[in-house]
């Protein structure tokens, strides 16, 4: 069967945020953390974010895409930032 050209996964709003992924947190845009996706930072790519997150000091994260029109998130890439411990120093 055919598929026809946009019919497919079609989002008007998808937001690139970080995770904390132990606390369920997402960075919000004055650095601080939020509960609420709705006030996370937006990043313009996976790779921005990715790179923003291995500076922060948590421990493991994901990078999440949040469809704001059925509130549902997209794991997209995950990994580990510097640790309280390292951040400390």
């Amino acid at each position: 069967m055919p598929v026809k050209s946009g019919r497919l996964l079609r989002w008007r709003s998808m937001n690139i945020m970080i995770e904390n992924a132990d606390s369920h947190e997402y960075l919000a845009a004055d650095n601080l953390w939020t509960k609420n996706a709705a006030d996370g930072k937006h990043f313009p790519r996976t790779g921005a974010a990715f790179d923003v997150a291995k500076k922060e000091a948590i421990g493991k994260f994901n990078i999440v895409g949040y469809v704001t029109e059925t509130r549902q998130f997209i794991n997209l890439n995950h990994g580990r930032g510097r640790g309280a411990a390292d951040a400390a120093t």
